[in-house]
This record gives C-alpha cells, structure tokens and sequence, in this order.
C-alpha cells in the first residue's frame, strides 16, 4: 500500500501543475486539529506545495492548498516526538516528522508524516517525497 500512495495520488496532483512545474515529489501526511484529522497528500513541486486533502478512498476532498514560498511566513519540520525524552517520543522522533506551517493570510497547518523507507514506515516513494520537501524548505530557509 506504501508505494500505491505516490502512484494512486499522482494523477490527482498532476493536472494542478502550471507549465514547466515539476512534481519532485508526494508525501502522504496527516492534518492535524484539534479532535480530527484528515488524510493528505503533499505534492512538492520546484516552485510550491500543493496539500491535497483526500477521502479515503484517495480522491479529492477539496480543492487543494497551493503554497509558495512568498505565503510560508513561519514553518517548522521536527520529530513528531516534539523533543520529549522518553520511549514512545524517541520512537515517533525515529519514524514520523511533523509539519507545521503558518501562511501569511494567518492559517496554521499541522501536518504529521512517516519519513518513510521500509514498508511499515511508508516505502521507498515516502522516503523520497519527505526528502524534496526538506530540500525545498531548506531552500526557503536560504532565501
């Protein structure tokens, strides 16, 4: 199922592209709030994230989130553990990284994902995307 994510999700992704953008890669994620969360798929591109929210059965929910660089006023990737010393926080710190956003019209985002790699921990094709979404925040952090 891990690598059926990408592949199940890309064709939702894609369309939203503009032209000579190009998917680098998905992530699938969490969002969190405060008693729910929602299933979501993370498109990163060379110039944005696209946050898709999706249904269970992988289709649109809504329109998805377009987010440039110009619209992350703050953001933050850590361990999903939060920095809290004890095993179950070390072993989400070890597994999952949470996101969390703030954009410049005041919406504040938690998005919670697997760093991927084995099957359990969301495949090869998580592992990739959460790769390209540090690199392009990394990018941000720059300027």
């Amino acid at each position: 199922m891990a690598e059926e994510f990408a592949s199940a999700v890309r064709p939702t992704l894609e369309p939203q592209l503009e032209q000579g953008e190009t998917l680098r890669g998905v992530v699938a994620a969490t969002h969190q709030k405060t008693f729910s969360g929602s299933l979501y798929a993370i498109g990163v591109t060379d110039r944005r994230l696209l946050l898709q929210p999706l249904d269970r059965k992988l289709q649109p929910k809504e329109p998805p989130i377009s987010l440039t660089p110009e619209a992350i006023v703050e953001f933050e990737l850590d361990g999903a553990g939060e920095g809290w010393w004890t095993a179950p926080e070390a072993i989400l710190d070890a597994s999952s990284l949470t996101l969390k956003v703030r954009t410049s019209e005041g919406e504040k985002l938690k998005l919670m994902m697997m760093r991927g790699g084995g099957t359990l921990m969301g495949g090869e094709s998580q592992k990739d995307g959460v790769a390209a979404l540090g690199a392009w925040l990394a990018a941000i952090r720059r300027g």
